[in-house]
């Protein structure tokens, strides 16, 4: 079965790190190295089952590739999953052990945080490996990549904003935004700051009542945000909220925000096209913090992550013109973007004479 999977989604590597003694469960998943070593965070979460961990963490690294070619990065894709609750299973010797599988990796895994990861955690890694990003700047790190990610997302909105209504003016526009975290929040702070009429929901009661003294935003149940007569709506917690229940049910022209894997699978994103919703690929527009922690491994710029995030609105506008031009779905345009690059490039990394293998395609809805 384990075998099948990597076999049918192109994964490279997979690594199960295990010591009871810290109560550390961790998946580290290495899709594809043809760009340079695989960048991507370490969630921790509280799966029902390893399975689902297993699905999650291979569904993920393969988006890290996707991600990291379109940025236009020398890196490639992986991810990892630490199996437990940030809330109550969090200690130093936890992330320690981890860091220390991360180390025996050699650097074909760089590793960074990702849901129910903070910079503080990230610090313990650190003190077992140096493959690690986003770490606090007296480390020479950038710290908490939210920012960077919301902002980069605001330039895919920007760009999204423009393919539909011919404009940029994100204040002119409402927004469902589903989720209110480290991203979801900054990129809340993003829209408000322009003027933009906000409707907002999240798990967590604080959150969503912060949002709304903070930033005049309106609270919506978490079912109900699907409903809201929204311009556009802005997943922004965890992926596969588009799906067939919810998709019939969305009033928003425009689907751009900041969640891994919003589409639950190829036929939803389909449906999507056919409804006349312009949807923004997610790993394109939420490249904003992997482009910011790149910069780490040679040597942390502010001025140059702040350039490089204002190249996502070119890389959607490209994503766009692929569509039209090969008359596809934007989510298998920026999936062929991606697909080419990594081809193109992984020709010039081979000693001459020597030809690579086709790139094996993105299969969605592991």
């Amino acid at each position: 079965m384990i075998f099948e999977q990597l076999g049918t989604y192109g994964h490279e590597q997979v690594v199960f790190c295990h010591n009871q003694d810290v109560g550390l469960k961790a998946i580290i998943a290495i899709h594809n190295t043809v760009l340079g070593p695989a960048l991507g965070g370490t969630r921790m979460w509280p799966y029902k089952t390893e399975q689902d961990a297993l699905d999650d963490v291979l569904r993920l690294s393969r988006g890290m590739t996707y991600k990291n070619a379109v940025a236009g990065l020398n890196l490639g894709g992986g991810k990892a999953v630490i199996i437990g609750d940030p809330a109550t299973d969090k200690s130093e010797a936890l992330f320690r052990a981890f860091g220390q599988f991360v180390d025996s990796q050699g650097g074909r895994y760089i590793t960074a945080e990702d849901v129910g990861i903070d910079v503080n955690d990230m610090e313990y890694v650190y003190r077992e490996t140096q493959f690690v990003t986003g770490v606090h700047q007296v480390h020479g790190g950038s710290g908490d990549p939210s920012p960077f990610t919301a902002y980069g997302s605001l330039q895919g909105l920007m760009a999204t904003l423009n393919k539909k209504f011919g404009d940029e003016e994100v204040g002119k526009y409402s927004y469902a935004v589903q989720g209110l975290g480290h991203v979801g929040m900054e990129f809340a702070k993003l829209l408000k700051e322009r003027g933009a009429k906000l409707f907002v929901t999240d798990i967590n009661k604080a959150l969503v009542e912060r949002a709304v003294s903070e930033l005049g935003a309106e609270a919506v149940g978490l079912d109900e945000i699907y409903d809201v007569d929204a311009d556009v709506y802005s997943p922004c917690a965890l992926g596969g909220t588009i799906n067939e229940d919810t998709l019939p049910r969305l009033k928003a022209k425009v689907i751009c925000g900041a969640a891994n894997n919003q589409l639950a699978n190829n036929a939803i994103g389909d449906e999507v096209a056919k409804r006349g919703i312009l949807y923004a690929p997610d790993y394109a527009v939420n490249a904003g913090g992997v482009m910011n922690i790149s910069l780490e491994i040679d040597g942390y710029n502010r001025e140059r992550a702040m350039r490089m995030m204002r190249t996502i609105y070119h890389n959607l506008t490209r994503i766009f013109e692929i569509s039209e031009r090969d008359g596809i779905p934007t989510y298998q345009a920026a999936d062929r973007l991606a697909e080419e690059r990594i081809e193109t490039i992984g020709r010039l990394k081979l000693p001459m004479g020597r030809s690579t293998p086709r790139f094996q395609g993105r299969v969605r809805g592991l």
